[in-house]
């Protein structure tokens, strides 16, 4: 399937659909704002990468897009739960680090969902592939 092509259309959950399409304007735009406004106010956001849970969805984001010079993510699957409500999504990631080097990299996130705002966020990903390989050794 050609990433620059895929439709997420098979995401049933009209906040999750939002989810995916404000993460994808806040990728493209670095307003965080909307994608922020999706969250409650005692949401926790975990991201794998030692720093452990975030209160502050505007913080979180603002601290993902800061890595990257580009990047753009599509979600390849979901699987959506109504109780509890949440779901499941399995995605890939292109584009570049801030220092401009290529980057490709896929994972999961998970949502917690409560009264239409996302409560819950935990991700996972290939953290390797944000790790410099000095050349020759690799």
């Amino acid at each position: 399937m050609d990433f620059e092509q895929f439709e997420d259309n098979h995401i049933a959950d009209a906040t999750v659909r939002r989810f995916v399409a404000e993460l994808r304007s806040f990728e493209q735009t670095g307003e965080v704002g909307e994608l922020a406004k999706l969250f409650t106010d005692d949401a926790v956001l975990h991201r794998l990468d030692g720093r452990g849970g975030v209160d502050d969805p505007r913080a979180f984001w603002e601290q993902y897009r800061a890595q990257f010079g580009e990047v753009r993510t599509v979600f390849r699957n979901a699987v959506e739960s109504t109780d509890p409500p949440g779901a499941g999504l399995e995605w890939e990631s292109r584009g570049t680090l801030a220092d401009g080097t290529r980057i490709d990299y896929a994972g999961s996130t998970f949502l917690t969902l409560a009264d239409h705002r996302i409560c819950g966020l935990r991700t996972y990903y290939d953290t390797a592939a944000f790790i410099a390989i000095p050349a020759g050794q690799g």
